[in-house]
């Protein structure tokens, strides 16, 4: 293809947890949608001839506008993108039984899934969300139709049809392990034939989480992960509530990092989401199994019986990876830029739990956790979060003078202080325009 396109103007990415990069009149060039060279637009030409380009399009930044890397939202469940807002306040496994299950056994008619999914994928295009770990429903016919859905507008994504076979309303469970396992089957086997190098969408294994499946599911799920070299996904230590289920249903376990170990569902492919409550050794765990964290700070605040300030500060410490999930339907908001800003008041909030041991967090972390850090826990680091050569062109274009909410730019603003207006106000209405591997997915 040989397509370049030149980026000229403001770029903010991270370079680190506390490293975050500005660069003012910067040159930003990318061939076939990968980064060959950021550098200074003085240097135009000297890279412009270093490459040998004659032919490219270019792009300038007016001021007040800057490239920054696209979100990546590390919990998702995507067929609770039409009931957002329901439920918040009630007990995690009563929400469960009242308003998710029900809402989730619709995606059984395809005809529901392709009705809901397209929206639900632009939406969080729109709002910047270039890659997506989603769960689906228990329906394999669906979750395929999800995968299908993905491609087809750009989003990178990990897909995963959700495995539960038992403590589910008949309505809403898997017949047995056996038609669980075929149905995993068959999405790994549809997403390969779709996306054969994985370069867009991937499977990831999806148990649920272990009170819903049975000891036999998750051992055949953790062998397929290991065949396979599949990523994983899963709830972990989310709520008392569940982690008190989990116990009585595996005795033989101390703690879920155990549990899930023992069953081939903990290593560096591993992506637990929430982990409210963790103990010494199950962090020590985390760490030794380099396992991700997905936080999901608005969720853990409105669902789940609690006022849930997660460890963020101690999983940093042990050198976990964290990264950010709108737990869209478990969460009021599918925006990481609300995301943020809930993980800032809930480190607030543990910083005075904790008499101070756990500093909140900064703006660099949280800007760090919802770009180059959700892409670690996915595991896709290699390939975009930051704008490193040799990375793919994962972006977005934000408009710090769009007519919104955010608050206004002045003559005087630094790109730093737009930077921070558009995290802490912004919204959609700023994203100019989204890119996944240099292709324009919303504008």
């Amino acid at each position: 293809m040989n397509h370049v396109q030149i980026f000229v103007g403001s770029v903010v990415h991270s370079l680190s947890l506390q490293h975050l990069e500005i660069i003012d009149d910067a040159l930003l060039i990318v061939r076939d949608g990968r980064i060959i060279a950021l550098g200074q637009a003085a240097s135009e030409q000297d890279i412009l001839q270093s490459f040998g380009i004659v032919d490219y399009d270019v792009h300038q930044l007016p001021p007040g506008d800057f490239l920054m890397p696209g979100f990546v939202d590390t919990h998702n469940h995507a067929p609770q993108y039409a009931q957002r807002g329901l439920g918040q306040g009630m007990h995690i496994l009563d929400w469960l039984d009242k308003i998710t299950f029900p809402n989730e056994a619709k995606f059984e008619d395809s005809a529901h899934a392709r009705r809901i999914y397209p929206g639900c994928v632009a939406g969080f295009l729109r709002q910047g969300i270039t890659t997506a770990s989603y769960y689906g429903s228990r329906h394999a016919s669906a979750t395929k139709i999800l995968a299908d859905e993905c491609l087809r507008q750009g989003q990178r994504a990990l897909v995963g049809n959700c495995n539960m076979n038992r403590n589910a309303p008949d309505f809403y469970r898997d017949e047995s392990v056996e038609a669980s396992v075929e149905e995993t089957e068959d999405c790994i086997a549809h997403l390969k034939s779709i996306d054969p190098a994985g370069d867009l969408v991937r499977y990831v294994v999806t148990p649920r989480f272990a009170i819903i499946c049975d000891n036999d599911l998750l051992a055949r799920l953790g062998a397929i992960a290991k065949r396979d070299n599949l990523a994983i996904q899963t709830h972990f230590n989310e709520a008392e509530q569940e982690m008190e289920a989990t116990r009585d249903l595996f005795p033989e376990f101390d703690c879920e990092a155990d549990l899930y170990e023992h069953f081939q569902l903990l290593n560096n492919r591993s992506i637990l989401a929430h982990c409210c409550f963790m103990s010494e050794y199950e962090l020590d765990k985390l760490s030794v199994h380099d396992a991700g964290v997905a936080h999901c700070p608005i969720a853990n605040m409105t669902v789940g019986g609690g006022f849930m300030t997660a460890p963020v500060r101690a999983f940093l410490r042990k050198g976990i990876k964290v990264g950010l999930g709108t737990d869209s339907g478990g969460g009021f908001s599918s925006s990481i830029l609300d995301a943020m800003c809930q993980a800032l008041i809930a480190s607030n909030a543990r910083e005075v739990a904790t008499d101070g041991t756990d500093k909140g967090l900064s703006l660099e972390e949280l800007f760090y956790m919802a770009t180059l850090g959700g892409a670690r826990v996915c595991n896709f680091d290699a390939k975009i979060g930051n704008f490193e050569v040799g990375k793919e062109f994962d972006a977005l274009w934000i408009s710090g003078n769009a007519s919104g909410v955010m608050a206004p730019c002045e003559p005087e603003d630094s790109t730093r202080t737009i930077f921070n207006k558009f995290l802490m106000t912004g919204d959609d209405r700023n994203i100019n325009k989204v890119y996944v591997r240099g292709r324009v997915v919303k504008q």
